[in-house]
């Protein structure tokens, strides 16, 4: 390997100028860089194209400290897309009427870098230096806007809402080399989804997103995919929050990780999960968890009017829930900025795989708008949701209400327009759902004991009764329809309906 040294005219000028230009204080610090590394990566590509292939998969040209090596690494980088050779001749026709060259000596700058080439094999070395000081730099901006920020902040800035911005610009840091943004070509995407194929197709179910728990819904949507945003919706005592809480333990209980290629943990079944209940407390749906473990209900555990049988069963089952990797949040008027604040540490540091909203009126926008314009805030809210899915990678099911207008109608099941305050949950949202349960709707019709209605009722209850309905209104990545459920109020659990050749599983009866 050659050792690297570059003369360039003007090389020690430049030099000296930044040398005249940095204060006499001690305390002065550049900022980390290494344009050495930068020069010897450029001439290892520029003698060897396959040296760019070991960084461009994390490498950008915005990662260079010196403006005229980003533009030659940019103009190799289109070069080679284009599938043309990339060295000084051909490189020479873009920067000889380009004055980006001048101050390094011109178009003779490129033959130098390739002169003092380093080995392809330490390419992607280099690449990951400059990297690591970019990532760096772009931290200390970080630092020193927070430190900016909180020292002349605005009367809306409060501190809790800085700090969450400085955790979102934190985490988006973090995962910048994990998660590149930008155009990626379709043979990278295809391989991707082609490693998802491969995915569901060894679990036993079959399936490319996190399970529900529930065989029909997972075989209408194919699990929860990742980046997706799902509503639930229904009115209130349909049972939202009693589905919400099933699917949200049944991916906790089926979470299972196995040791990757690369030593690593690799979820191959279920997730963990982030549970954020705006409505209800922690010990209100722990307690319908163990009701649906122990099939005591959950009205006997609240007032402890249960024996000592149900007791010892109502032990054994908080015994095997206490691994359980589900984390619950029921910070009460949660802001959309706070919300995705949380997840992202708990992505961070528990690698969820699941978010769980109840529900999504609950939620406050990131600030308050002056107009108090409830449509456009739930507009914020839904796309903030839909953002956190596609920047964490997860998906997020949220909870919503629907409007009275459901109660108008003679048929109540409920459709898109009865999405309550927004369009934008609709349009923001890869899958609609609806709980439907005409059980709730017929008891609040009963009639008079003797007349021939009640006759007709009761036959009609007796063919609904303990059945619930799941209405898919939208499904960006297949068919819509209904699935029915079994359902059991005492203990607020949902079971797989049985059907021919199939038993119901988690069968509440």
């Amino acid at each position: 390997m050659r050792v690297w040294s570059i003369a360039m005219p003007d090389a020690a000028q430049r030099r000296a100028h930044l040398t005249a230009i940095e204060p006499s204080d001690p305390t002065f610090r550049r900022q980390p860089q290494n344009a050495e590394a930068e020069q010897a990566l450029l001439g290892a590509i520029l003698v060897n194209n396959d040296a760019a292939l070991k960084v461009n998969s994390f490498l950008r040209p915005e990662h260079f400290v010196e403006p005229v090596n980003a533009r030659i690494f940019d103009a190799i980088l289109r070069l080679i897309e284009r599938g043309h050779l990339a060295d000084p001749v051909t490189l020479k026709g873009y920067f000889d009427r380009d004055d980006a060259l001048t101050p390094v000596g011109g178009t003779s700058y490129l033959a130098q870098l390739a002169a003092a080439a380093v080995t392809v094999i330490n390419a992607e070395d280099y690449g990951r230096a400059i990297y690591d000081l970019a990532i760096r730099r772009q931290l200390i901006t970080i630092g020193e806007t927070m430190v900016n920020t909180a020292y002349d902040s605005t009367v809306e800035e409060t501190a809790v809402s800085q700090i969450e911005e400085s955790e979102r610009q934190l985490f988006n840091l973090a995962q910048a080399g994990q998660s590149e943004s930008g155009f990626k070509s379709f043979t990278l995407a295809s391989s991707i989804a082609l490693e998802n194929a491969e995915a569901a197709y060894k679990r036993d179910g079959q399936l490319s997103g996190v399970t529900t728990g529930f065989v029909d819904i997972d075989e209408r949507l194919g699990g929860l995919h990742r980046s997706d945003l799902l509503i639930l919706a229904g009115r209130p005592s349909m049972g939202k929050t009693a589905l919400a809480t099933n699917i949200a333990f049944n991916a906790a209980y089926s979470f299972r990780e196995e040791v990757g290629v690369d030593g690593r943990p690799v979820v191959v079944e279920g997730a963990a999960v982030a549970f954020f209940s705006l409505e209800m407390s922690a010990e209100q749906l722990a307690t319908r968890i163990l009701a649906e473990r122990s099939n005591i209900p959950s009205e006997r555990i609240r007032r402890g009017n249960i024996s000592s049988e149900q007791f010892t069963n109502l032990t054994r089952a908080a015994h095997d829930l206490e691994q359980l990797r589900l984390y619950i949040d029921d910070t009460p008027a949660l802001s959309i900025a706070a919300l995705a604040t949380r997840a992202r540490r708990l992505k961070r540091t528990h690698n969820i795989g699941l978010i769980v909203v109840d529900y999504l009126q609950l939620l406050r926008p990131a600030r308050q708008r002056r107009d108090d314009n409830r449509v456009l805030e739930v507009s914020e809210i839904t796309q903030g949701l839909k953002a956190l899915a596609k920047q964490l990678d997860v998906p997020v099911l949220a909870l919503s209400q629907l409007s009275r207008a459901v109660e108008q109608r003679e048929d109540k099941r409920p459709h898109l327009a009865d999405l309550r305050e927004s369009g934008s949950i609709e349009q923001d949202a890869d899958v609609v759902m609806f709980i439907y349960r005409e059980e709730y709707y017929l008891d609040r019709q009963r009639p008079p004991e003797g007349t021939p209605e009640r006759i007709a009722w009761e036959a009609k209850r007796k063919e609904v009764e303990g059945l619930a309905e799941l209405i898919v209104g939208k499904h960006r990545h297949g068919p819509t329809g209904t699935e029915q459920l079994l359902f059991h109020g005492e203990t607020t659990k949902f079971a797989n309906l049985a059907k021919t050749g199939r038993l119901p599983s988690h069968a509440p009866f």
